[in-house]
């Protein structure tokens, strides 16, 4: 039997070996034979899978703009490729357990120390193709969303940035210095908890391929991490036995090859609609004194609200929901053609800030307001930066957000700069407010109200200081008009 089952096998090897030819080609014209994606992760397991995002350092060409070190158009179309291979190939479409990226202010990269936005965009889209369901204790709702956990550990907080109000250390990210080892102490608690499901982390290649190689050694695995930058379409996934306390590595590659243009946002198109906000109009003359010290001269700031988040009043991961994210991705369309001047820089609040989880929340690091606003500066090629000094939520009514105002509007940082500002919309009218205040006048901005994300407030310092602050424009972008589920790409 041995010897007629090798006959048979060699008539077989004889009988496709033609085809085989015909695949491999002849001459220099070969086509190469990619073996198949491995089968997804066991859910039975503890699998710690590892995003590696692009940096100035590790890239695919085109994929990095090198001034901002920010994505280029072609990296967010790759980021929005690969989700949806990570969450067909890799999790079998299965739900994620946790979702963690690099805490961008511990990667500054170029002279300006731009931070590193890269491994927070390259799981967004992710995160919005898994779902989280939250209850304020009498009834639950259920949202495409799911928070990405990106706050500093108690000894990992960078130099001039501000903690968080309320620490929270369920919502730990990854340090890029690895700061007292607190990675490895983020994952070893993953795995010594013991609790199957898929654990998601996104950094860039110097920190992904060394955590993976410390949990190899402190776990005494056994294995062989992958000692090179492999490009961007690559997935690492350790997969541990709960019972056995074996491991196994398994390599992903989802080898997309993204447009070099900005996305096309699938069905259904989204239709510009006019401002709905009754609209109000605030000016105040600069008197001797600011014109000469502290006001900023020829500033103007665009401040937006952050995309759809609460579908529900009491609904709060940190991240935008799936409405959100057609409205950050639309958000280069929608304001083209409507700002004037156009902006040079584009800010947002540090999405390391992190809430430990309350009644009606999940643990949250706040990363929605810089997701909003990442897509226009990466297609307009912009300068992205954290106001991270800012002790946003340290600041709350009756106190005025003057942190917020002196960081914006003096000192003279950001005269002769037009600013695209994303914030949380309680705070800016306290913001401006305190603006106010330091001319001495008494008027006083109006609430933002809770269903707008739509409104634009403009501020305009002139060649002297005088203030002008309006909500004239508006993003044109008709919440209830949007998809409850995800673009897919």
């Amino acid at each position: 039997m041995i010897m007629r089952e090798t006959v048979v096998v060699r008539l077989i090897l004889l009988a496709v070996a033609p085809a085989l030819m015909l695949l491999a080609g002849c001459g220099g014209n070969s086509v190469p034979i990619t073996p198949s994606t491995p089968a997804p992760l066991s859910a039975a397991n503890i699998n710690l899978i590892f995003v590696v995002s692009e940096d100035l350092t590790n890239n695919a060409t085109g994929d990095i703009n090198p001034t901002t070190a920010n994505l280029a158009s072609q990296g967010l179309q790759r980021t929005l490729l690969m989700a949806s291979f990570l969450q067909q190939n890799v999790l079998g479409k299965k739900d994620v357990t946790g979702i963690y990226a690099l805490e961008p202010m511990t990667h500054l990269q170029t002279a300006n120390n731009y931070p590193d936005m890269v491994p927070l965009e390259s799981i967004q889209q992710f995160a919005m193709l898994n779902q989280v369901t939250l209850s304020d204790g009498n009834q639950s709702f259920t949202a495409n969303s799911y928070p990405i956990f990106a706050s500093y550990s108690a000894e990992s907080i960078p130099a001039g940035v501000a903690p968080s109000p309320s620490p929270c250390p369920a919502c730990q990210g990854l340090d890029f210095n690895d700061t007292g080892k607190d990675n490895e102490m983020l994952v070893s608690g993953i795995v010594q908890s013991d609790v199957p499901g898929f654990y998601v982390f996104s950094a860039p290649w110097e920190t992904a391929s060394l955590l993976l190689a410390n949990i190899n050694a402190l776990e005494g695995y056994n294995l062989t991490p992958p000692a090179t930058y492999q490009g961007p379409n690559y997935i690492y996934a350790l997969s541990i036995s709960p019972s056995e306390r074996s491991a196994s590595l398994i390599t992903y590659n989802s080898e997309v090859s993204p447009p070099s243009t900005y996305p096309v946002l699938p069905p259904p198109a989204i239709v510009p609609t006019p401002c709905a906000t009754p609209t109000f109009s605030i000016a105040v003359t600069c008197g001797v004194d600011c014109a000469t010290t502290y006001i900023n001269k020829n500033e103007t700031v665009y401040m937006i609200r952050h995309a759809e988040a609460h579908p529900t009043d009491w609904f709060e991961d940190g991240n935008y929901v799936a409405a959100g994210e057609w409205r950050a991705l639309d958000l280069p369309n929608a304001l083209r053609g409507k700002l004037n001047p156009l902006p040079t820089q584009v800010y947002s609040i540090d999405p390391a800030i992190g809430f430990a989880a309350s009644a009606s929340s999940a643990n949250l690091s706040y990363v929605r307001p810089s997701l909003t606003a990442e897509p226009y500066a990466i297609a307009n090629n912009l300068p992205f930066n954290l106001a991270a000094s800012v002790a946003v939520f340290s600041q709350n009514a009756p106190v005025l957000s003057t942190l917020a105002s002196n960081y914006f509007f003096t000192g003279g940082a950001f005269s002769n700069q037009t600013l695209l500002v994303a914030w949380e919309h309680q705070h800016i009218p306290p913001t401006i407010n305190a603006l106010l205040e330091t001319y001495g006048s008494s008027q006083v901005a109006p609430d933002w109200p809770d269903n707008d994300y739509d409104t634009i407030w403009t501020v305009t310092l002139d060649g002297v200081g005088n203030l002008t602050v309006n909500n004239a424009l508006c993003e044109g972008i008709n919440s209830p008009t949007l998809p409850a589920t995800a673009p897919q790409f």
